[in-house]
């Protein structure tokens, strides 16, 4: 009953009712990918593309069918649209500066500013954020360091909107998830 609830206010814009449907939703979704795909960055993309194509048409969804399959459906879907896109773009051609490029990692040991800011009781957040995955650590780079809006941080790393609010909300879930935990 409760989650029938959550759904109708989802339908009428409620943002908290998103975040129960998200969370309670999450590893359902993400477990089912990743028996699929046998690869957890493929099986989280497809998961937060998932929850994005639900929630931007949540009010196609029909109640006289359980949320959770209708979830599993739109992953299957959006799993069978990236392996389509796959196949198609097997055969690009990489150029010599692009595969350089591959080669240059970030280094992770802390620079000079993040010293200072060790100081200031950061560094201890900046090393939580450094646990979480590549593509969550630059969306919360992007908004809360480089205080970009919503719209921009989708222009920047070319996903929509939808996506990138999903992607947010999952970084904050998980970073709160690591402090919890050090604590």
């Amino acid at each position: 009953m409760e989650i029938n609830k959550q759904i109708e206010k989802a339908k009428q814009g409620d943002q908290v009712a998103f975040t129960f449907l998200l969370n309670h939703y999450w590893n359902e979704v993400y477990s089912f990918m990743l028996k699929r795909t046998e690869n957890e960055t493929n099986a989280e993309d497809i998961t937060i593309e998932t929850f994005s194509k639900a929630f931007d048409k949540i009010a196609t969804y029909n109640s006289e069918f359980q949320f959770n399959t209708w979830l599993i459906a739109i992953a299957k879907n959006v799993h069978i649209d990236l392996l389509r896109k796959k196949k198609s773009s097997l055969f690009v051609e990489i150029t010599e500066k692009e595969d350089l490029q591959a080669y240059n990692i970030a280094d992770t040991t802390p620079s000079a500013e993040d010293e200072l800011i060790t100081e200031q009781n950061l560094s201890q957040l900046l090393q939580f954020i450094k646990e979480l995955k590549p593509h969550y650590q630059e969306v919360i780079q992007l908004r809360y360091f480089q205080e970009m809006s919503y719209q921009e941080i989708a222009n920047k790393i070319d996903e929509p909107l939808s996506n990138v609010k999903i992607k947010l909300l999952r970084a904050k879930k998980l970073l709160a998830e690591i402090i919890q935990n050090r604590r």
